[in-house]
């Protein structure tokens, strides 16, 4: 099998305990020919290791997307691995990613999922088990477990997408106006340019999650808000059903009550239909058993953030970070 090098690219602020942990893992990657290139912000000193070939670019203080295009820029790779620094990667991960997109000419990206780690504090594994949930998530549960089959998917995050070099120069990167969104705009390029992209749930990395107070709802807020702006402009992945029931669901809430107020039968099917909610939250909770409560509280804030701030997206005429 043709072992391509591969540039993995990582933006970030500042090195940090996440990027240490997830170089430790990059040295046991199961796979030959590959370089990394980190991207904070500004200069740094410490030598993160000596066994792997690695290279610092400080970037200034861009956001996520331009750090993305310029470590591309820098790569010498002709296969780009765009992650996080909050993310590591499972040993066979290049190695399955390789394989799958150079089993076809026509694959232009493949991708998979991003799992939260077992050693995730509680309330961080509390924010995986709410994403997990199909309750919260429905088929894109799949962005966050390794389930399903390989098949094609337009709307992969770049927490773990890999790409063919010449397919990202032929769009023009990543659209450095949107974050987070920007791999959305991509995956969509590449799909218009006519080729297909791949989600196999055996790409896998490793993604820690925010804690749940308030970085996982202040995250909710803005993948919200950029995909009801994305609605009006990329209605091809952006305007599905999935996206836009939290926004029904809270209109549902917020003025049930009031309707039932006056009229008893809407106030006993209120209840009965947040009953069967919470029901249904509870039995696709994932998680232990001391996790689920909390998990179910956080689904319904969850889905009561994500309608608030879709909607805002919605009606939005500009939006850029």
């Amino acid at each position: 099998m043709d072992r391509p090098l591969v540039s993995v690219i990582i933006p970030l602020k500042a090195f940090n305990s996440y990027i240490r942990e997830a170089i430790s893992y990059y040295e046991k990657l199961d796979y030959p020919s590959f370089e990394i290139i980190l991207l904070p912000d500004s200069e740094e000193s410490e030598v993160l290791s000596e066994k792997l070939s690695l290279r610092v670019v400080p970037s200034g203080p861009v956001g996520p997307a331009e750090k993305r295009d310029m470590g591309a820029k820098l790569a010498k790779g002709t296969i780009l691995a765009f992650t996080d620094d909050d993310a590591y990667p499972d040993p066979l991960w290049l190695k399955n990613a390789v394989a799958l997109l150079l089993s076809s000419e026509d694959i232009g990206a493949v991708g998979g999922p991003g799992i939260t780690p077992l050693h995730d504090s509680f309330w961080q594994r509390v924010s995986g088990n709410v994403y997990a949930s199909l309750w919260m998530s429905g088929g894109y549960r799949k962005r966050y477990l390794p389930v399903g089959k390989t098949h094609e998917d337009y709307d992969i995050p770049s927490v773990n997408l890999i790409v063919r070099r010449e397919v990202f120069e032929k769009v023009g990167g990543f659209d450095s106006t949107y974050y987070p969104g920007e791999d959305t705009k991509l995956c969509l390029a590449i799909k218009n340019l006519g080729y297909r992209i791949l989600y196999s749930p055996e790409i896998r990395v490793w993604h820690h999650r925010r804690s749940l107070w308030p970085t996982h709802f202040k995250q909710i807020a803005n993948y919200a808000l950029h995909r009801g702006f994305f609605v009006k402009h990329y209605p091809e992945t952006s305007l599905k059903l999935t996206y836009i029931l939290p926004s029904l669901f809270l209109i549902g809430v917020t003025t049930g009550w009031v309707f039932g107020l006056f009229l008893p039968v809407v106030w006993k099917l209120y209840w009965g239909v947040l009953g069967v909610y919470f029901g249904g939250a509870l039995f696709f909770s994932t998680g232990s058993y001391v996790e689920r409560p909390f998990t179910v509280l956080a689904i319904f804030f969850s889905h009561l953030t994500y309608g608030w701030f879709f909607l805002q997206g919605l009606f939005t005429k500009e939006l850029k970070r």
